[in-house]
């Protein structure tokens, strides 16, 4: 019997212990809710400085959604408008200046380098030409609208 009162102890004490721990360990970490993105460039960090708008386009050779929002970006190119990849590998220095922390993460800025529009994952063809078109008339896009 002292020994069954014994077992029945050890085996709560056990429980206990497991119980404790497995507490211990569980904390609620912060939810991430999104990414920062910088206000301002500079713009000469980035090609044709003089030019009045940017589309820089912040991507990694490791990213599968990277190949796909730069192909649909370069399509932004004008005589006022241009397009720069900043690939992570040969462009680390823009991606730790500005700290870019999620790819593909675009930027539309102004002459001044003013971030005035900006997306961080996967972007369609339509969202980034009205995201230019938009900064470019100086007009908020409709609600709903990105």
């Amino acid at each position: 019997m002292e020994r069954l009162l014994l077992v029945a102890a050890l085996a709560g004490a056990a429980l206990l212990v497991a119980w404790l721990v497995q507490r211990r360990q569980r904390t609620d970490a912060p939810v991430r809710t999104g990414y920062s993105v910088p206000a301002q460039l500079d713009r000469a960090d980035f090609d044709r400085p003089d030019a009045p708008w940017l589309v820089a386009v912040f991507t990694s050779a490791t990213c599968g959604t990277c190949a796909g929002v730069w192909e649909r970006a370069q399509h932004l190119g004008s005589a006022e408008v241009v397009v720069q990849e900043a690939e992570y590998a040969a462009r680390r220095d823009l991606h730790d200046r500005y700290r870019i922390e999620a790819v593909p993460t675009v930027l539309v800025a102004d002459a001044e380098g003013v971030v005035v529009r900006s997306f961080v994952g996967p972007v369609t063809s339509t969202d980034l030409w009205a995201a230019v078109a938009y900064a470019r008339e100086g007009v908020e896009p409709p609600e709903g609208c990105g």
